[in-house]
């Protein structure tokens, strides 16, 4: 198994053309290939900031490559629930954190805005710092 990194994974994804598109594609299909978590947090942020990509299509090609039969991501339920969050309007990376909370875990944050959208739309207990 190949644990890839970011920059293939948003070559694959991007599909911009050229040689790492073509070489992220190799490796992507023709490999059993494992995605971190962080990876996938890093992509969102390349595709969303520098490609400017919006986030509705960032998440459906997320849902497309994890979809894969060679793909395999370090954490599916994590990323699975973070994905649906992030559909709900928090922020990628918001929704991982949220999506990480263990059921006994109180999430604490100084954002006023995140707590609330936490305990609405992540069901985890959140409270402000």
């Amino acid at each position: 198994m190949l644990a890839i990194d970011t920059n293939i994974v948003v070559r694959y994804l991007a599909g911009d053309g050229g040689d790492e598109f073509t070489r992220a594609i190799d490796i992507i299909e023709n490999n059993q290939v494992s995605i971190a978590v962080t990876v996938m947090l890093e992509t969102e942020w390349v595709l969303r900031d520098v490609y400017e990509i919006p986030r509705g299509e960032v998440l459906s090609a997320f849902t497309k490559l994890v979809g894969l039969p060679t793909v395999s991501i370090a954490e599916p339920a994590v990323l699975r629930k973070a994905m649906t969050l992030a559909d709900s309007g928090l922020d990628f990376a918001e929704a991982l954190h949220v999506a990480q909370v263990g059921e006994r875990d109180t999430f604490v944050t100084f954002d006023k805005a995140l707590a609330k959208r936490a305990t609405r739309r992540g069901g985890v207990a959140a409270k402000l710092a």
